[in-house]
């Protein structure tokens, strides 16, 4: 039986008020950007904007539901089967644009799903001179109806986005209460890695203690061990793991509330010393990960983060990690800021702002090396600089 983490005194007041601050949140960016109403589909999107909680892995690759957000008026939804979500006004029925529910000619669904928009502009008096729908993933099909028709398109992910950047102060304890689980799975990881046990096996128990607690699902299967661990980003497999090996792991975990707790540690299965391998590409980590850290601050611009970034030994450049830093709510969440190296052809600017989430990452292994080590940590920007959010030990033993 698992035990369970209280939450931290998050009363349903407290949730409904952070609910009606996310859907302030959006409108306020709609407002900012003339759009006069946005059609959600994402599950993470609709989670966030009226706490969407059914079948979201279905929902992430067959639409049954979309969300219609009105700059002013009911916000609606279609396709749900429950009628609990918040700040919803209206349920209407499904209309089904996927092959899956309506065939493999959308056509006729498209054609529907457009006459909804035209409607549900007409009746609350939408189209003002200049406005905009934000549309998230449909059909093309319904993007070139719109189009055809004289409507002016924008994204709505980047819109739900720029929303999603500003926690709410209960979105903050919800994100705590996250890490809290994780790093009880991280706990109860660290207990049951001995040898003979396989990543799969290792990595079923964080799986576990997130179900236990109504979390939602783990983004991939960042496990690995011994000669896994370099490269990185390879999966858990039913390899077994053997006394010495590394074993490095990224939580990508979307927990209670659909608030993410994104956690890496490196261990040795049986513990001890490990090799000056092991220990060099640990202390590496450890290093970047506590200088950039120390970076964190409002006001501070992702290109400057970029540029004043921990300087990486040669050794450990080409192996990089995809990014330095990025945003965390209720998954990985914009920005995504880029080593110096990589900044050229993917790099994009902005601010630092007061309770935004940062993830800070490491990933230090030599090419063609035997061991690489994954480390990450999370932080919420402060009026001052910065609080770590996770707290999860290192190993004192690898560290020099």
């Amino acid at each position: 039986m698992i035990e369970l983490i209280p939450d931290a005194g998050i009363s349903q007041q407290r949730l409904d008020a952070m609910y009606n601050y996310r859907l302030e949140r959006i409108r306020a960016v709609m407002a900012e950007h003339n759009i006069s109403l946005s059609i959600l589909t994402s599950p993470v999107n609709l989670r966030y904007a009226v706490n969407f909680d059914e079948y979201l892995m279905f929902q992430s690759h067959i639409p049954t539901a979309h969300l219609f957000i009105p700059l002013e008026g009911p916000v609606t939804l279609f396709g749900a089967s429950q009628r609990h979500h918040a700040n919803v006004d209206s349920y209407q029925g499904s209309r089904f644009a996927t092959p899956f529910d309506g065939g493999l000619d959308l056509s006729r669904q498209s054609q529907r799903i457009v006459a909804d928009i035209e409607r549900f502009i007409r009746d609350h008096q939408l189209h003002n001179a200049g406005s905009r729908i934000a549309l998230e993933r449909f059909s093309p099909l319904i993007s070139q109806q719109l189009v055809s028709k004289g409507y002016r398109l924008t994204d709505g992910e980047a819109l739900i986005e720029q929303a999603k950047l500003i926690k709410h102060p209960t979105e903050i304890d919800c994100i705590r209460h996250s890490i809290a689980v994780a790093e009880l799975g991280i706990h109860k990881m660290h207990t049951a890695l001995q040898p003979g046990i396989t990543e799969n096996q290792l990595w079923s128990v964080i799986h576990q203690v997130n179900i236990a607690h109504g979390g939602d699902w783990i983004e991939g299967k960042m496990l690995a061990s011994g000669q896994r661990t370099n490269p990185w980003l390879q999966e858990a497999t039913s390899k077994v793991i053997e006394a010495g090996d590394m074993v490095a792991f990224d939580t990508d975990m979307i927990g209670p509330q659909g608030y993410l707790a994104d956690i890496s540690r490196s261990w040795i299965c049986g513990g001890g010393r490990g090799t000056a391998e092991q220990r060099d590409a640990y202390q590496h980590a450890y290093d970047e990960i506590h200088h950039n850290m120390e970076l964190i601050r409002p006001g501070v611009s992702f290109s400057e983060l970029s540029e004043i970034a921990f300087a990486r030994k040669k050794e450990y450049r080409e192996q990089r990690y995809v990014c330095a830093f990025h945003g965390a709510g209720m998954s990985d969440e914009h920005p995504k800021i880029y080593y110096g190296e990589d900044w050229q052809g993917n790099g994009y600017d902005g601010v630092l702002e007061e309770n935004m989430v940062i993830c800070v990452e490491s990933y230090s292994g030599v090419k063609g090396g035997r061991d690489g080590v994954k480390l990450e940590e999370m932080v919420r920007v402060t009026a001052n600089g910065y609080e770590k959010l996770s707290t999860y030990p290192y190993e004192e033993s690898l560290l020099k």
